[in-house]
């Protein structure tokens, strides 16, 4: 997977798409990212002790990789990802200005 946790990415899609975020969770096994403060969803939590009032939360849901960019941090545009190998190192590279992540 080619975004990484603490990556700034832009959703492309979706309610909150043209919004920046960093990356807090990424779940690689079935491709998806959890943004900050993007995507959240209202939860209803019930009381838990007698006494207690029940509340709504925001709850932040994962997102798919395929509808996120990461922004490049050189030229700070969303942009795709591809790879470099120089002396048995593989480098992330954007593709629009060759900048390295």
């Amino acid at each position: 997977m080619k975004i990484r946790k603490g990556d700034n990415v832009m959703i492309m899609k979706g309610k909150d798409r043209g919004k920046n975020g960093k990356v807090d969770l990424v779940f690689p096994e079935s491709g998806r990212v959890i943004v900050h403060g993007l995507n959240q969803v209202k939860k209803s939590i019930r009381p838990k002790k007698q006494g207690e009032k029940g509340q709504i939360i925001s709850v932040p849901q994962p997102v798919s990789v395929n509808n996120v960019m990461i922004i490049c941090p050189s030229c700070h545009k969303p942009s795709r990802i591809g790879f470099s190998v120089t002396e048995d190192k593989k480098q992330r590279v954007c593709k629009k200005c060759k900048g390295k992540f």
